[in-house]
């Protein structure tokens, strides 16, 4: 039943993304500060929120096998509740990302972990002299997998997030989290999931191209950090399917291995919103 669910919500944000307002596109115009959020407010209601990707892969600097070698995929999709008509002109949204780490090269494929992160946040839209420059939000979420026992994992963070459109073309993010963790068997787990995430996304200007680059600082104070590399090739012009190329160098990539250390370069297919990914 999980994996029917899974394809149907990856079907769902597949066929919504293709309408995804790019409200970016707008700077360039003559727009006022309530005119692009009238634009925002006629966009959809559901969409995608993070990317939604499908990959293999394996360990580097080992010969592939069943244990270092896996697929990962991730499902994630937003609802906003209501129009940026709340005090200070934000929104209220809900979120729900899905993140699985699969063992399709072992005997009966089982799926070796699966992390849930469902959310509700409040975002405003930045503008300044009526160009839109990127969005704040403050998010209440909960991650954990699902499991009981001594491989039971979860923790909930209070998180607050920025973008900034450097220009069409590129992004600057970073995320802070106050984290409250409830998982009797991750208590340490800001030494390997971190503390906070910074980041810069870039896209071509035909649309074609794109790469990413995200740090999560683990805690303590020397420069530990889990570093992500991405890069992406649009598929067919107009549409929003990529290939994929993602690097994963450090920590906490899921929760039940949280505190073992993986180096994975994996390939595969991902969707896009139609502007920049929240993360």
């Amino acid at each position: 039943m999980k994996r029917i669910a899974l394809i149907i919500i990856a079907t769902i944000a597949a066929a919504t993304a293709t309408c995804h307002a790019q409200i970016v596109k707008i700077n360039g115009s003559n727009f006022n500060a309530d005119s692009i959020r009238q634009e925002f407010d006629r966009g959809p209601y559901f969409t995608l929120y993070k990317d939604n990707y499908f990959t293999a892969g394996t360990s580097l600097g080992d010969k592939p096998n069943g244990d270092n070698s896996d697929v990962k995929f991730q499902v994630s999709i937003s609802q906003r509740l209501t129009k940026s008509t709340l005090p200070f002109n934000t929104y209220l949204f809900l979120m729900y990302s899905q993140k699985c780490m699969w063992n399709v090269f072992k005997e009966s494929l089982p799926m070796r972990d699966l992390n849930f992160n469902p959310g509700i946040g409040l975002s405003k839209l930045l503008i300044v002299k009526d160009r839109l420059i990127g969005k704040a939000t403050v998010l209440i979420e909960h991650e954990s997998n699902g499991r009981d026992g001594d491989e039971s994992r979860s923790w909930n963070k209070i998180s607050f997030c920025g973008s900034v459109y450097v220009d069409p073309q590129v992004m600057i993010h970073a995320k802070w989290w106050i984290p409250i963790i409830d998982g009797q068997n991750n208590k340490d787990i800001l030494k390997y999931s971190g503390i906070y995430q910074t980041g810069l996304q870039y896209m071509s200007q035909n649309g074609r191209f794109g790469a990413a680059v995200t740090l999560v600082k683990r805690s303590g104070w020397n420069l530990n950090c889990n570093t992500i590399l991405e890069l992406n090739y649009r598929i067919f012009k107009g549409e929003n399917q990529f290939f994929f190329v993602q690097y994963y160098n450090g920590y906490g990539e899921n929760l039940l291995d949280y505190n073992r250390f993986h180096s994975r370069l994996r390939v595969g297919i991902v969707i896009k919103p139609r502007f920049f990914s929240d993360y």
